[in-house]
């Protein structure tokens, strides 16, 4: 399967999973579910990471961490290889303890105005034992679920490594004992009544997602992508909404100053009359293919080129001729300019 990218730079925020090898249960007993919180005090202690909520659920964890510094692979290496090594002393076992990568999602909220969805993983977190029916209903309070950030609300005595003040900030409550017992009386309502259940938009954008925040967030990590160059076209482990994302911002980019010198108008409708055999059309279209990674499709219908194997054909074309060839690579010293 392709992989994602990794997002690592200092104060990011990131909701984190992984499950088991196999959908296999990995927190099979108390010991299990020990042993994965000494390691990640130990990684927090060794990388100043901050567990802002945190679930262990039989087959899989989620963690709302946040990295001071861009270490988190690093991190994560420590901590799930020292866990996966005593995971399979203790099960007299050999070979993968989790299935594939870790996913990790950068999630937006150092203001006041998208601190939602910083809210919306706390809450998917914490409300995780219930959606699964362990609790909630007359089985049992959430907060009585030992493996969880939760548990440590009512009392306010969390783990250094565990702090609760961003998490309570994000839903305007006090820092005191007050706020802390208003966070929880508030999931488990949420636990009793809906099932621990999230809204559909919401749940959407936890499951597929690769960002999670505004357009001024997702802006700022494609530029985080943007400084790897041509690497992200080259590597092809990467792949997904956010590699998309930014080959057609670039690309996007790349008509707006090509189109701006060859005469080329920004209005849709005036493109449209062009011809589809315009030159500058397949100039602009040759750069973008060897630029980004788009689809035919959207450089087609960028440019109004009709179907987009004559596209493609109209490029190999001018490719071909020394004279255009030529041409292309001035356009390329261009945009090199530019960047």
């Amino acid at each position: 399967m392709a992989r994602q990218p990794r997002f690592q730079y200092a104060g990011a925020v990131y909701h984190l999973m992984a499950r088991g090898d196999g959908g296999k249960t990995i927190f099979i007993g108390r010991e299990d579910n020990e042993s994965f919180l000494y390691w990640l005090e130990r990684v927090c202690g060794s990388h100043g990471w901050r567990v802002h909520a945190w679930v262990l659920m039989g087959n899989h964890f989620h963690l709302l961490l946040e990295t001071p510094e861009a270490n988190l692979s690093s991190g994560m290496r420590v901590l799930l290889g020292g866990f996966g090594q005593a995971w399979n002393f203790r099960q007299q076992r050999r070979g993968h303890v989790f299935q594939g990568r870790y996913k990790a999602v950068p999630v937006s909220g150092e203001r006041a105005a998208d601190a939602h969805y910083f809210k919306n993983v706390a809450d998917y977190i914490h409300l995780n034992p219930a959606r699964a029916g362990l609790v909630g209903s007359s089985i049992g309070k959430l907060v009585d679920y030992r493996w969880s950030s939760l548990r440590h609300y009512p009392k306010g005595n969390p783990p250094p490594w565990q702090p609760m003040d961003r998490v309570l900030d994000a839903f305007r409550l006090s820092h005191e004992r007050r706020g802390c017992l208003s966070y929880v009386s508030w999931l488990e309502a949420r636990a009793l009544n809906e099932g621990g259940k999230i809204g559909d938009e919401a749940m959407d954008a936890l499951r597929r997602g690769w960002y999670l925040g505004e357009d001024g967030f997702k802006d700022n990590l494609l530029r985080l992508l943007g400084r790897a160059g041509g690497k992200i076209r080259q590597n092809r482990s990467l792949a997904g909404g956010a590699i998309r994302a930014h080959n057609e911002s670039e690309a996007e980019r790349i008509i707006g100053i090509l189109g701006a010198a060859l005469g080329l108008p920004d209005d849709p409708d005036r493109l449209g009359l062009l011809k589809k055999s315009d030159s500058r059309k397949i100039a602009c279209a040759a750069v973008v293919k060897a630029r980004t990674s788009v689809s035919k499709d959207w450089i087609v219908q960028r440019l109004a080129m009709g179907h987009p194997a004559s596209m493609s054909q109209m490029v190999s074309r001018m490719q071909r001729d020394p004279m255009e060839k030529k041409r292309l690579k001035g356009y390329e010293k261009t945009l090199k300019t530019k960047d």
